[in-house]
């Protein structure tokens, strides 16, 4: 386990596996990092699977309305939805989004992130200044690794419970 330097910022993905521990970028994305606190203390990412995940690209999750196949969630409708709360205005920097970035998911428009995210399974740069990075694994990367692929996958893999560090 990664050393945590500041719980209110960190987050705690528990998959199949093992813990992954990502470091939010308040300083970076701030709403985006408040929203991802948001949505896992209120429980929502909980269950939720991993409904596109692409071989050396990137895996994606966090459709809280219709990701979590046990809260009544649908696979085939997972990546199609987002939470009861607005969509976020992009927060771009020129931060890169290397291997282990966190970067929220979004349509067309830039300004239509709002719960989903993707874990970058490489170096994905000509993502670069397009899609908001506001983390970063710092442990647990293997874990994400091991994440069953597929868009959807046959059998998705899903996030057991999603804490902010400082609540644990």
């Amino acid at each position: 386990m990664a050393e945590i330097k500041d719980p209110e910022n960190t987050v705690i993905i528990e998959l199949k596996d093992g813990p992954v521990t990502i470091e939010l970028l308040p300083d970076v994305a701030p709403k985006h990092a408040e929203r991802m606190k948001e949505l896992a203390r209120a429980g929502k990412y909980d269950g939720v699977v991993f409904h596109r995940v692409i071989e050396g690209f990137m895996a994606q999750t966090g459709d809280v309305e219709h990701g979590n196949l046990e809260g009544g969630g649908n696979v085939r409708r997972a990546g199609t939805g987002g939470s009861d709360l607005p969509d976020l205005s992009a927060e771009f920097s020129k931060l890169p989004h290397d291997r282990g970035t966190l970067g929220a998911a979004r349509s067309a428009n830039p300004n239509s992130a709002n719960s989903q995210f993707f874990i970058n399974f490489k170096d994905n740069h000509f993502l670069n200044g397009q899609y908001t990075v506001y983390g970063r694994v710092i442990s647990g990367m293997e874990h994400v690794d091991a994440i069953v692929r597929g868009e959807p996958p046959a059998n998705p893999d899903k996030m057991i419970s999603v804490k902010v560090a400082a609540d644990v």
